[in-house]
């Protein structure tokens, strides 16, 4: 079957992958209101098309905090890759890089930081941090990714507790034994997700300012109050993002929840979003309402899922051709 769209890797992902891994990719939360009204927000805004431009050439690049990328989509952190390719991250990591743009690694991935750093030596990679209550694991990971070379710190602001998602809590998800989050190995039982800190404040962001010298980008905000607060916290950028719909039902839209940070932000911080994002049309109307870049979670996971590294990259040539016929035909 030819892969023609993002939808047609998804149909496979969802007849080929174990029922209880494609649960936990798909899962919102509750209802699963804002895990759909995030696609379907995209389908509400219209585009002004210009005709008679000169679009011959068009230059799709853009950079992230200084760093150049082949055109403005990046791979959002999702943990246990290897519930969707043997070789997880890995896959992830080096199709990242044969596409030269931005991956994110979570602190729940099922490879190291090292063995995704080895995978694609000189790409550009963030790290994606939670916070736990063992805080001596938290720094002790930010050190682990500045000395590898990552980037960018990313740090999750909306998971003070997981959201209740109700496939996973009918199938009594956990990760199969021979898989484990590599990251956090010997810390503790790390089965538990309890052990987040439900505790961190805009305080944390100065504790982690002193554990590095990496930029530090802050995921999770939805509002003009808290982009007003990332802004004054000096982090360098904001991920606009509702987890994906995991976490709280019923918030707001990815995409409009991005007008509002965006105003309230004035170009003083990137502003980035992940979520939703499902062909090249979406990318652009995010970045025609002040995204500079934006992350895709799921599908990402349906490429890794049709043929790992190929797969995911086939997912995000299929996404710049996409976008860059849109660029052409709005003008």
């Amino acid at each position: 079957m030819a892969m023609v769209c993002l939808s047609d890797f998804e149909a496979y992902a969802k007849k080929y992958l174990p029922k209880i891994a494609w649960d936990f990719f798909a899962a919102g939360a509750d209802d699963c209101s804002t895990r759909d009204e995030n696609i379907l927000a995209y389908k509400r805004i219209r585009f002004r098309p210009r005709i008679l431009r000169d679009v011959s050439v068009m230059d799709i690049r853009t950079k992230l905090l200084g760093t150049e990328i082949s055109f403005p989509v990046g791979i959002a952190p999702t943990g246990f890759h290897q519930l969707a390719w043997p070789d997880g991250e890995k896959s992830t990591a080096r199709a990242a890089k044969a596409m030269n743009t931005c991956y994110i690694a979570s602190t729940y991935s099922t490879c190291t930081l090292e063995e995704i750093s080895a995978a694609a030596p000189g790409s550009l990679q963030w790290f994606q941090l939670y916070i736990h209550r063992n805080r001596a694991v938290s720094q002790q990971l930010v050190q682990r990714a500045e000395a590898l070379g990552f980037q960018g710190l990313v740090l999750t602001a909306d998971l003070p507790y997981t959201g209740k998602r109700r496939d996973d809590v009918r199938n009594g998800f956990r990760l199969p034994p021979h898989m484990k989050l590599k990251n956090l190995e010997g810390a503790f039982e790390v089965c538990k997700m309890s052990l987040l800190d439900p505790s961190v404040t805009w305080n944390d962001i100065y504790w982690l300012r002193s554990l590095t010298h990496l930029p530090i980008i802050i995921k999770g905000i939805l509002t003009k109050e808290d982009a007003e607060l990332a802004v004054r916290h000096g982090v360098q950028g904001i991920i606009v993002s509702n987890h994906g719909g995991r976490q709280l039902d019923g918030g707001p839209a990815i995409i409009d929840a991005l007008v509002e940070v965006v105003e309230a932000v004035q170009g003083r911080v990137e502003v980035y979003l992940d979520g939703g994002i499902r062909k090249g049309s979406d990318v652009l109307k995010a970045l025609a309402l002040g995204a500079k870049c934006v992350f895709i979670g799921r599908p990402a996971l349906w490429g890794l899922a049709y043929k790992g590294e190929e797969g995911l990259q086939e997912v995000l040539r299929i996404l710049q051709d996409e976008f860059r016929l849109s660029m052409a035909l709005a003008g």
